[in-house]
């Protein structure tokens, strides 16, 4: 009997569950929105413990962070200095793993939905890519021949402090922890915020795309720059507006300026900056493909 595996994907709005293999394999699958860490905690648990379908072999867990990664620390695990009200200092995995009885691998969400979109989705022949997800918050994923980053922490490109011109934009950012870091400046509360809107209540030629374009493209620059992956692939809610990924596209552009005399940096910038292929699944398909490596 083939193993089923399970994924988690707790992000900072919605919590999805998985159970099975793969994209097209899976037997059972949920969304539910990220609640507080008890009522979160328990619907993840109450979803793998269903007498609807077996019980996986070992779960995979990407989470919003910062979290803990480090396997020799007494809080691994456990979201960290978060933001989200309620959940800072939360142990997770490790609940996970005792109420559940299974071995439990641990990850950021955004490593996670990296790790789905290189094996079945946009980063397949990448040897290295970075995920970047707009919504909620900003953050990234890095895929180093195939692991995730990790290093005195993992990546928190979101609290990078990029050029703000608070001439053109007084906006004094959302972050409360930084103000107007990249995430305060750019992730979807960011654009409602400086707008009086929804993101999805302005119209395309709103000059609210042009600017979160300029935002967008100034931070995935810093990316590129210093840890030079292969592709760069662009999720979350915000990048649902249409016309957005062709902005940033051309802002990225001009904004390398043709210092890295690369095709993929120039005119084939379409094949380098891309859309997710897993949609709203690449975390919790990741998810699954870190339990399979336990």
């Amino acid at each position: 009997m083939t193993k089923l595996y399970g994924g988690v994907e707790t992000g900072g709005t919605w919590c999805v569950c998985a159970l099975g293999t793969g994209p097209g394999e899976l037997v059972a699958h949920d969304r539910f929105p990220t609640t507080s860490p008890r009522e979160t905690i328990e619907r993840i648990v109450a979803f793998f413990s269903s007498d609807a379908h077996p019980a996986p072999a070992g779960i995979g867990l990407g989470s919003f962070g910062p979290v803990d990664l480090d396997p020799d620390s007494s809080t691994w695990g456990s979201v960290t200095t978060t933001p989200k009200p309620g959940w800072a200092h939360t142990p997770v995995a490790g609940v996970l793993r005792e109420r559940l009885g299974v071995p439990v691998a641990f990850d950021t969400d955004v490593n996670a939905a990296a790790l789905g979109e290189q094996r079945w989705g946009a980063g397949r022949d990448a040897p290295s890519l970075c995920y970047v997800t707009v919504g909620t918050g900003v953050g990234a994923g890095l895929l180093v021949a195939g692991r995730p980053l990790h290093g005195l922490v993992h990546p928190e490109v979101g609290h990078l402090r990029i050029p703000h011109d608070t001439v053109r934009d007084p906006f004094a950012g959302v972050c409360p922890f930084h103000g107007d870091c990249w995430e305060g400046l750019a992730c979807g509360p960011a654009v409602s915020a400086r707008w009086g809107a929804e993101g999805r209540e302005l119209p395309d030629e709103h000059p609210a795309w042009a600017l979160e374009a300029g935002y967008l493209a100034l931070g995935i620059l810093s990316i590129v720059m210093v840890a030079s992956p292969h592709r760069v692939i662009l999720g979350g809610g915000v990048m649902e507006r249409g016309p957005l990924l062709g902005l940033v596209r051309a802002r990225l552009r001009e904004l390398v300026g043709g210092y890295l005399s690369l095709p993929l940096l120039g005119e084939g910038i379409d094949r380098f900056l891309v859309r997710p292929e897993l949609d709203d699944d690449a975390g919790v398909l990741g998810a699954i493909a870190l339990a399979q490596q336990l």
